[in-house]
């Protein structure tokens, strides 16, 4: 009897854990199937449907995962594929944009707090739009929370500041537009703080200061404005990225712990405090585009652990000690478009493979590089030190009639709100921004007005040479009448030759037969199109050569094009086991892919017109001495054939196949890059066979660069397996476009990035046990 009993008490207990268990998923599971409905079922949670086995069991994926902890869901990733591609957002419900306008964030928000026990909760690229709900604070377990690039607008709710557990909180590319919050300092045990390219407003606060547990703070592209306050007090400090914001005080003093400062593109004044050169963990650092003066501190060149300065584009002025030293980490220092002048000491003047200087735009007594006479640079101060009386009550005219005119239009815009109160109710949370526009075709009128808009036009010429005409005796001279030895090789568009300027500094010439109905009126306007394309990640034009041409206008036998010359080979060398060039790991081949990606985005959307069909292939990515990629060979459509056709009856649809082609050719450039020359080789059609055998492990293992396999993790390689089998898509209508390949290849990096670190921590880790 008593065995008997014993047995029933077990199994009473049994049934007892079994009820509660069963409960206790039921409850949750019904909170993961709601929040699958209010997201509208996206194609990433497709496996949730009719799934009737344990959900804290359902195996990870790229773009969802569960983690459970005490039969409880503690951990929820949810990563859509709904990129913010607006410049504005309205705050209603866009299609194929923005979830339906059916959606409602309140309710939405309602069914998260039903999961009480999530830590970590990153819900992204998920078209959620609204204002963000107060009832958020709910989720009081909450460790972790990302909600980036979605529609969120307003402000970032006060009662989030009831999150005491947050460590991280990452809100980045929303549309948030109020004034940024000064109630962060609750959040004491808060370590990365991102809200990155949003429209937050207002003042940095000062009360950041008391958040000593704060490892990483990345506010960059907003609207900040006012003084940046004193951060020593912050000693975990590693990132600060302030970005192009409106921030115009003096540089106050930073924490001596700090890896990578980041204040380009603001209005920071007075000069670079001393104390800077005495952060000795300092790796990055980047004040430039702003408004800052005086003398360059010696002390930052020789940090023993920078790597790279970028003082671009202020009003500094003086001299360089000859005795500068310069740290052993120091690749890349960019002091251009200042107001230096006198020599360049030795570290900065030696040339060598290890180290980029910039240094034109001053006023140097330099041969090489663009500089201005230094009486230049000593009248530029000067102008801006001499303030006199009359411009003084000039400049006080000036504001009175700006005052007058700014209270003219208040009382306008009052009677105006007055009359449309009901739209403005909606209009007040979002900022209204230009979007630029591109027009298909290249039409002579619109060759003649070419403009560049894009900043990072702007940013990818500075410090090189300004574009000039060169004299067919230079060229010549350059390259010793054209000799056999100086011909780098032959393509479909022309020879390129190798040459020396008489200064020494090395040129890439390329001979191009034009097109025979251009005309030398029309070359010209198509070449100085061509010069505005300016992009870190492009081979710099730096001018051309006519050789001949009437003057009556008639047609232009040859030119010659003049770039930068780029001396450490081609991606393609860079892939193959037959070279002897280090093969690059896959961290290195997703940086080269980047920048690629980085630059034909430039073509397509940061010119006027834009630059399609541009010969992409891997021996047309140039890697300089750092291993940074160039894209050669873009814009030949614009001196070329191609252009002519552009003029034909259906401008848009050749407009649009160019731009196709381009996706098309990039996915094959990531093919090239997963399986390695030798591979690809074998031909369009054999690759397109073998993609199928990306989708299994053996598969992987057969036809993947064992280089690859052996320096990426899975995740990472999912990623880019991806996006390539969608550039190379037979239907051209389902290709992405550039800016999805390169937000895709980003977060392949990040991934990888990721997981590098962690191996190398546990490394670190075993070593130090051992």
């Amino acid at each position: 009897m008593g065995f008997f009993n014993i047995f029933v008490i077990v199994l009473v207990i049994c049934a007892f854990f079994i009820a509660n268990t069963y409960q206790l998923q039921s409850y949750e599971i019904q909170a993961l199937l709601q929040l699958r409905k209010h997201l509208e079922y996206p194609v990433q949670l497709e496996v949730w449907e009719n799934y009737h086995g344990d959900f804290c069991s359902l195996t990870s994926t790229l773009h969802m995962s569960i983690t459970c902890q005490d039969n409880s869901v503690t951990e929820l990733k949810i990563k859509g594929d709904k990129l913010v591609k607006l410049n504005e957002f309205h705050g209603f419900a866009i299609p194929n944009q923005t979830l339906s306008e059916g959606f409602s964030i309140d309710s939405f928000v309602t069914t998260l707090t039903r999961l009480g026990s999530l830590k970590v909760l990153t819900l992204v690229s998920l078209g959620i739009w609204g204002p963000l709900p107060d009832k958020i604070h709910r989720l009081a377990s909450l460790e972790l929370l990302d909600m980036s690039s979605n529609f969120l607008f307003g402000s970032v709710p006060f009662q989030m500041s009831r999150l005491i557990k947050l460590h991280t909180l990452t809100l980045d590319a929303n549309f948030f537009n109020e004034t940024f919050p000064d109630w962060f300092d609750s959040l004491h045990n808060l370590t990365i703080l991102s809200l990155k390219n949003n429209r937050l407003k207002g003042q940095f606060p000062s009360s950041m200061s008391k958040i000593t547990t704060l490892s990483d703070i990345v506010l960059s592209h907003n609207v900040l404005s006012g003084k940046l306050p004193d951060l020593t007090a912050l000693s975990k400090l590693l990132l600060l990225d302030l970005r192009e914001n409106h921030l115009d005080s003096e540089l106050p003093p930073l924490p001596k712990g700090l890896t990578t400062v980041l204040l380009s593109s603001n209005v920071f004044t007075g000069e670079i405090p001393v104390e800077f050169g005495t952060l000795n963990q300092l790796q990055h650092l980047d004040l430039s585009n702003n408004s800052l003066s005086g003398m360059l501190p010696a002390g930052l060149f020789s940090l023993s652990s920078i790597s790279y300065l970028n003082l671009a584009s202020n009003v500094l002025s003086g001299s360089l000690p000859s005795h500068l030293n310069c740290g052993g980490e120091l690749g890349f220092v960019d002091i251009s478009d200042n107001r230096l002048v006198g020599g360049l000491p030795s570290c900065l003047n030696t040339i060598s493979d290890k180290r980029i200087v910039k240094v034109g735009g001053n006023c140097l007594s330099l041969d090489t590089q663009y500089q201005h006479s230094e009486g230049y640079c000593k009248q530029a101060n000067s102008d801006k030190k001499q303030i006199t009386g009359k411009q003084i009550a000039l400049l006080a005219g000036v504001i009175g009639g700006i005052v007058i005119v700014v209270v003219f239009l208040l009382v306008v815009l009052l009677i105006f709100r007055r009359k449309r109160h009901a739209r403005n109710m909606v209009d007040k949370h979002i900022p209204l921004k230009v979007v630029q526009n591109t027009q298909p075709g290249i039409p002579s009128e619109l060759l003649a007005n070419a403009r560049v808009i894009s900043q990072v036009a702007n940013t990818g010429s500075q410090g090189a040479p300004s574009y000039r005409v060169f004299s067919m005796e230079e060229l010549l001279e350059a390259t010793e009448n054209f000799d056999q030895s100086a011909l780098l090789g032959e393509g479909s568009v022309g020879k390129i030759y190798k040459g020396r300027l008489e200064n020494g500094a090395y040129i890439a010439v390329r001979s191009l037969n034009v097109y025979k109905r251009c005309s030398n009126r029309n070359l010209k306007l198509r070449l100085d199109l061509l010069s505005k394309f300016r992009h870190p990640h492009l081979v710099s034009l730096l001018g051309h050569c006519i050789d001949g041409g009437a003057p009556d206008d008639s047609t232009v036998p040859r030119i010659f094009l003049i770039y930068e010359y780029i001396s450490n080979g081609n991606f393609r060398a860079y892939l193959s086991e037959n070279s002897s060039r280090k093969i690059l790991k896959w961290s290195d081949r997703l940086s080269v892919l980047i920048g690629v990606a980085k630059a034909v985005h430039f073509l397509h959307t940061g010119v006027i017109p834009s630059s399609f069909s541009n010969r992409l292939k891997t021996s047309n990515i140039l890697l300089d001495q750092h291993n940074m990629a160039k894209l050669s060979d873009f814009g030949m459509s614009i001196l070329m054939e191609e252009s002519e056709k552009a003029k034909g009856d259906d401008v848009t649809s050749w407009h649009m196949t160019k731009k196709e082609d381009d996706v098309y050719n990039f996915g094959f450039i990531l093919l090239e890059s997963l399986v390695g020359p030798s591979v690809s080789g074998k031909g369009e059609a054999f690759l397109m066979n073998e993609m199928a055998s990306f989708g299994s492990q053996d598969g992987r293992r057969r036809i993947v660069d064992p280089i690859v396999l052996a320096t990426s993790s899975n995740e990472s390689l999912s990623i880019v397996i991806s996006i390539t089998n969608k550039c190379i898509s037979t239907e051209s209508s389902t290709r992405p476009s550039f800016e999805d390949v390169l937000w895709n290849l980003q977060y392949a990096a990040q991934v990888q990035a990721t997981v590098d670190a962690d191996q190398k921590s546990d490394a670190t880790s075993q070593s130090q046990a051992i």
